[in-house]
């Protein structure tokens, strides 16, 4: 597969003509997103091209165009789909935003994104116009903008390699990295998805994810993709994930095809499964899974559970997926067709079987981000050599397959989200009580990690946990709050004055 892979990636491009108007000329009336409310709606392609064609003239009567950020601070449903391809139809970079983000973390990402506009849903606009700055507000009820006028529109013409999606990434070392993508880097992460979904796309596919679209997971592992292959998906966000209301939805709905962190499958896991599941294949990704959990989802869930690897930065560049190879428990898998990765030691040579070194991705790659925003240094940082250099550290087996070894940063990886430090040990140390903090993983058996922050209080302070949990709720977000606080008399630290993280690990 490998040998007689090429990319087809049309020079000129532009992801809301691939994922919306070719579609709406084809096949007006297909389904493209169905609802589940409350209110239930079904969105067909020509919905989804008349409302994105009005909210495109829309904010180009604001002055929204080419090169401008339009954020994206909605919860989960078919408008938001809208807004990616008003943004798109401009020329424009959208930016996609957790609903979760307090106002520390929301005003970062606009200040430091410059967002000239901020589309908003009516739970989430009070929190934004706090900290919205020189930013637009357009808020989500959107409809009288979907019904503006759009005779005579004509979207921007945009190359492959122009900018179209902006996502935040977390920071380990300072403040989150803004990382900017092409229209290109949607067909980067075909070839991966097409073998972890199982031939995706296949007549009567259905999908659906219960990750968040503004996270990179749900908007490109599916929302994005079935839009381009012209496959339905049900839209639909839990409040808190649960796994059986999660078996029940899937029970009630004909899901074919889902992305399902490793959280998700451990805690489904636990549930007892339906026998009228339609699912024929789920992919997973985040870390490797253990030869129990795929045992499981081929014995009770009835599907494989296909493995992909990457990053923010480059994602979907190394899968292990059944039928397509003898599937090795723990492996990552190989890289994917069109990618290629490599294990490096020191002075960038391959490492020996079963040597330890880091993953690196050969650049230029389609599914390869443009630069981290505004910051020159750290994109020079990440691409060196000619490779993107992932952090993560694996092995290489006998069969060629990678083993994940250790992340050689200070990433924590819960719940299927990627998490820095520094935010939350800024939101910390805004505290009168708090003089130091500094915040690691600890191992979980369901989330894989736990968020533990180890705090210095001032003499005499009596703060409770939960008034510190609070504050990185307030201020970050609810998916950042630490599981355990640490109380210290001090951090262990470098010669230089800097936190030694790794040294509060397992403690």
């Amino acid at each position: 597969m490998r040998a007689a892979f090429r990319w087809d990636i049309p020079q000129a491009l532009n992801l809301a003509e691939v994922c919306c108007e070719r579609w709406a000329r084809t096949d007006p009336g297909r389904v493209a997103v169905h609802h589940i409310g409350p209110p239930d709606e079904v969105w067909t392609f020509a919905d989804l091209k008349r409302a994105s064609d009005g909210l495109a003239v829309a904010l180009a009567a604001k002055g929204i165009g080419r090169g401008d950020r339009v954020a994206i601070a909605m919860a989960q449903n078919p408008r938001v789909l809208v807004a990616h391809l008003a943004a798109w139809k401009l020329g424009a970079v959208s930016l996609p935003l957790f609903t979760l983000f307090g106002e520390d973390a929301l005003r970062y990402r606009l200040s430091d994104s410059g967002a000239a506009v901020v589309i908003v849903d009516a739970a989430f606009e009070e929190r934004v116009r706090a900290v919205a700055g020189e930013a637009m507000i357009v808020s989500a009820d959107l409809d009288p903008a979907m019904a503006s006028d759009a005779r005579g529109f004509e979207m921007a013409r945009t190359g492959s390699d122009d900018p179209a999606v902006m996502i935040y990434t977390s920071g380990t070392t300072g403040d989150p990295k803004g990382v900017l993508h092409a229209h290109r880097f949607l067909y980067g992460h075909l070839p991966c998805l097409e073998l972890a979904y199982d031939g995706f796309p296949k007549a009567g596919d259905v999908g659906w994810t219960p990750a968040d679209w503004a996270w990179i997971g749900g908007l490109m592992d599916m929302a994005v993709p079935c839009l381009f292959h012209g496959v339905p998906q049900i839209s639909h966000r839990f409040e808190k994930f649960d796994p059986e209301a999660a078996f029940a939805f899937l029970e009630r709905h004909p899901v074919t095809i889902s992305f399902l962190p490793p959280t998700a499958l451990r805690m489904l896991r636990q549930a007892k499964v339906p026998q009228a599941l339609g699912l024929r294949a789920v992919g997973s990704g985040g870390e490797a899974l253990g030869g129990d959990l795929l045992e499981w989802g081929r014995a009770d869930l009835g599907c494989p559970i296909n493995e992909f690897y990457g990053q923010t930065e480059a994602n979907h560049v190394v899968s292990a997926c059944h039928g397509r190879m003898i599937r090795r428990p723990g492996a990552m898998g190989f890289a994917v067709p069109g990618h290629d990765v490599a294990v490096l030691g020191a002075g960038d040579v391959p490492v020996s079987e079963g040597e330890v070194g880091e993953i690196c991705v050969a650049a230029p790659d389609p599914v390869m981000m443009l630069r981290y925003w505004k910051k020159p240094e750290a994109t020079a940082a990440k691409v060196v050599n000619g490779w993107l250099r992932t952090g993560d550290l694996a092995t290489k087996g006998g069969d060629g397959q990678l083993v994940f070894h250790a992340r050689d940063d200070d990433i924590i990886t819960s719940a299927g989200y990627r998490i820095g430090p520094v935010e939350i040990e800024q939101a910390l140390c805004t505290h009168p009580d708090v003089t130091m903090a500094a915040v690691v993983g600890a191992p979980d058996p369901v989330r894989t990690e736990i968020v533990v922050a180890h705090v210095v209080l001032r003499d005499g302070a009596q703060v409770t946990d939960e008034a510190l949990k609070a504050r990185v709720r307030d201020k970050v977000s609810a998916h950042l709050v630490p599981r355990r606080i640490v109380r210290a008399d001090t951090l262990p630290m470098t010669a230089t004055g800097k936190i030694l993280r790794r040294a509060l690990r397992g403690t």
